[in-house]
């Protein structure tokens, strides 16, 4: 599936007003999140509801938290390897919060400017499914091809941007069986998930 104007046509679009222009049209980084709403539960809507500013304050304990905040990511993968697309590619979604990474020896913070923010649903304790490493590497390679900028040294995780506040996509992502799906995209392997 192609990229057109941002948007990743394999993907369901559900459009986020969390977003704006992205300073330079710089797009060089992709930073990998993982979320559950609420925690450690998966499915349902909460999360598009998140990033579209619809999360009732009062359907979960842990929604007074988040229910204000203005957040979003590109893309959403759910478990079952479904994509969910709240802002175009082109634009600066708000996913990074306060980071900084080292590019070519030189950090930068502002990782929102020149970064495409992509969550999948899940938690730190809980596997990935193949589902989702399938989805995340057929976009990834999408990804590379249309923004030439973005290459294997260029993956990263929220943890790693920003070590003091967060975990995700945490010790339950193989990167190594991800990068294998980069590198071997026809193959398919068996994973346990």
């Amino acid at each position: 599936m192609s990229i057109n104007q941002g948007w990743w046509k394999a993907a369901r679009c559900v459009p986020s007003p969390n977003r704006d222009a992205r300073p330079n049209h710089e797009v060089s980084l992709l930073v990998l999140h993982a979320i559950c709403l609420p925690p450690g539960e998966f499915g349902g809507a909460d999360i598009e509801r998140l990033f579209t500013n619809r999360l009732d304050p009062d359907a979960h304990p842990y929604f007074k938290a988040v229910a204000k905040l203005r957040v979003s990511a590109h893309l959403l993968i759910r478990r079952d390897g479904e994509s969910v697309q709240f802002v175009p590619f082109e634009a600066r979604a708000w996913h990074a919060g306060r980071s900084r990474w080292c590019d070519s020896g030189w950090p930068r913070s502002a990782l929102n400017d020149f970064s495409i923010g992509i969550e999948l649903e899940g938690d730190e304790h809980t596997p990935f499914t193949e589902a989702q490493y399938h989805s995340l590497a057929e976009v990834t390679l999408r990804l590379m091809e249309h923004y030439p900028m973005i290459n294997q040294r260029r993956i990263t995780s929220h943890a790693r941007v920003a070590p003091l506040r967060k975990i995700d996509p945490g010790p339950t992502f193989d990167w190594a069986y991800f990068r294998q799906q980069l590198n071997n995209p026809v193959r398919q392997t068996s994973h346990q998930a």
